[in-house]
């Protein structure tokens, strides 16, 4: 805690609410779940909630809230999910057409947040281990397909890390203890074996060669049940913008496996 008695989640997400934070939440409140939100209304809730158990290494839900509550009681008491992200994505019949930082008059009665776990949760303990996570990833689309529920399916999204071959034992190490933070890589090498898109990363330009003695490392990706959701054209749907998650007051030790 600070010398407020804040957490440092906390802090961060009043800064946030102020609008004195707008950028990613990359490297903020270490220590800290970040979550990827979908706010969608309920009439679709429990078949997203069907689709996240049928493929939880890329959906691990940790929270879904009650309809109409902008408040993640679980994971942060003090939050509200209307104003806690920097940056939501708005979509309307599958297509995202704006981007906002504050959902307050998009709020309705019937909305529910699924918060699903984010890598982002463990760069700290990657950081710690000397892993950097700082730079070289990039969130990409693949070719694996999902188990489809209702109406949602699609290929996973995963993000990739370019590391070195000690750098790569050593997250997997890690990261295998995380499961409710997408666990360990789901494939090390050769990118087109898994049919990932370099040439168009969810966000940012086209990766450039890998260099030598470097080796992509793959995990799976919070933002795969976002792209489902995208595949189902819902007429309305809301997502944190990539790489600017909420953030929790849950330690992330607190989901780690001995």
């Amino acid at each position: 805690m600070n010398a407020n008695g804040m957490l440092e989640s906390q802090r961060v997400r009043a800064e946030i609410r102020a609008g004195r934070i707008t950028g990613t939440s990359r490297g903020l409140a270490h220590g800290f779940v970040q979550c990827n939100l979908a706010i969608l209304p309920k009439a679709y809730a429990f078949d997203l909630l069907l689709y996240c158990q049928r493929n939880q290494r890329a959906c691990p839900v940790l929270e879904v809230t009650d309809p109409g509550s902008p408040v993640p009681k679980k994971l942060a008491p003090t939050g509200d999910l209307r104003t806690d992200c920097a940056r939501y994505a708005i979509y309307r019949d599958g297509v995202r057409v704006e981007d906002r930082t504050d959902i307050t008059d998009l709020w309705r009665d019937d909305l529910m947040t699924f918060l699903i776990g984010s890598g982002i949760s463990i760069d700290g303990a990657l950081e710690a281990a000397g892993v950097p996570t700082h730079k070289d990833r990039w969130v990409l689309r693949t070719t694996i397909p999902t188990e489809p529920a209702g109406l949602f399916s699609g290929d996973m999204i995963v993000t990739m890390r370019w590391l070195s071959p000690q750098q790569a034992i050593a997250a997997t190490q890690i990261t295998s203890r995380f499961p409710f933070n997408h666990g360990a890589p789901i494939h090390i090498g050769d990118p087109a074996l898994i049919g990932a898109d370099l040439k168009a990363p969810l966000f940012g330009p086209p990766v450039p060669p890998t260099p030598e003695g470097i080796v992509p490392v793959f995990w799976a990706c919070g933002v795969t049940p976002q792209s489902a959701v995208e595949n189902a054209k819902l007429p309305f749907f809301i997502a944190h913008a990539p790489a600017h998650s909420f953030i929790s007051d849950m330690p992330s030790s607190a989901l780690m496996n001995p």
